[in-house]
């Protein structure tokens, strides 16, 4: 049996040709999608991707323990075609997050996140997500740990700060800490979260961003990748956020949660708008068309339409016939029996309209 000390050798040789050819690539933390409870599962993933090669995608928050004692292929399964996609642990035991983290690289991720930014009751009652922001040097242990354990990079997702934290101090001390650790990139929503007194739907938009805090970060770090997440609703804020301002230096990466699924189509503009190259796709119905194949699979496998059907809602935001495509997706899809026809028979219906509309 290799000893520790060969172990860890062997995968810190990993770990820097990993580093290598990811920094020969295209940078996958210039956008991401949010990793997102109850939305951002495998089929929203596989989705997502069809309209752009290039942006990283994240799993919903996993705990740590439920990958290491639970239903590792319905919890970390995933689809060739999502990569690159990063696994996101919830969880505060070091040795725990280093062997759930092992788990999802031999599962084959290309990233390992940590969640510091989560307000939920669940993570405030199991010492994690936010509360964590209190703890900066607990969360360097993790990270070191799972520095340790994969060959992968491992980044963290984080807050400005928690409570009646001074977000320049909460942010800046772990910031310093997980760097020092090893930590390969931070994700910065840059609002804190407020585990006292609100709600976390509430959360969502009190109290204000803070976009300056975290150019301010970049330029106390100006070798360390940082993105930032929080109330980006479009792409050209994205862009603005990409290049240097009075507030501060270009950010590495910029990260969309809710605007990414409610309003998909934002995702066929990305290749080309923040990575500089060529469309994956360039309509709706062009994805749609690819997504059949996938639902056919799905619905052969015994599982609902409204499975997948439930994360292209919002496909079709502003166009003639969105309303009839939502209606027929949210009452037929659901159905016992429902077939992957309801989504050809819902595309039909904005077809339709735009015929009628033009």
């Amino acid at each position: 049996m290799a000893s520790e000390e060969s172990r860890r050798d062997t995968i810190a040789v990993a770990q820097s040709i990993i580093k290598q050819q990811r920094t020969s690539e295209i940078n996958s933390w210039r956008f991401s999608v949010a990793p997102m409870m109850d939305w951002t599962d495998r089929h929203c993933r596989f989705f997502h991707r069809l309209m752009t090669r290039h942006a990283l995608l994240y799993t919903e928050m996993v705990t740590s323990g439920a990958v290491i004692h639970g239903d590792r292929a319905r919890l970390l399964g995933f689809s060739p075609e999502e990569h690159p996609v990063a696994l996101q642990l919830g969880g505060s035991d070091p040795a725990e997050l280093a062997r759930a983290a092992k788990i999802g690289a031999e599962f084959g991720y290309d990233e390992i996140n940590l969640n510091c930014g989560c307000p939920s009751d669940r993570v405030q009652n199991g010492r994690f997500g936010a509360c964590l922001m209190r703890e900066p040097a607990l969360v360097a242990q993790c990270v070191s740990s799972m520095k340790a354990a994969v060959p992968v990079p491992v980044t963290v997702k984080c807050r400005i700060g928690v409570d009646d934290q001074n977000p320049e101090e909460a942010l800046f001390t772990l910031a310093e800490a997980v760097f020092a650790a090893g930590c390969d990139a931070l994700i910065v929503h840059a609002r804190k979260a407020w585990l006292q007194g609100l709600s976390p739907k509430e959360n969502r938009d009190i109290p204000p961003l803070d976009y300056a805090i975290v150019r301010r970060l970049k330029a106390r770090w100006p070798a360390k990748p940082i993105a930032i997440n929080g109330g980006i609703a479009d792409l050209a804020t994205a862009q603005s956020l990409l290049v240097a301002d009075a507030e501060g230096p270009a950010l590495d990466g910029v990260m969309l949660g809710r605007a990414a699924y409610q309003n998909p189509a934002i995702l066929l503009g990305v290749d080309a708008a923040i990575f500089g190259a060529a469309p994956k796709a360039t309509t709706p119905f062009e994805v749609l068309e690819k997504l059949i194949p996938y639902l056919e699979r799905l619905v052969g496998e015994g599982h609902s339409p409204h499975a997948l059907t439930r994360h292209v809602l919002g496909l079709f935001q502003s166009v003639p016939g969105a309303r009839a495509f939502r209606r027929h997706l949210s009452t037929e899809a659901v159905k016992a029996g429902a077939q992957a026809s309801v989504l050809r028979e819902a595309m039909a219906l904005v077809r339709r309209e735009a015929r009628e509309a033009a």
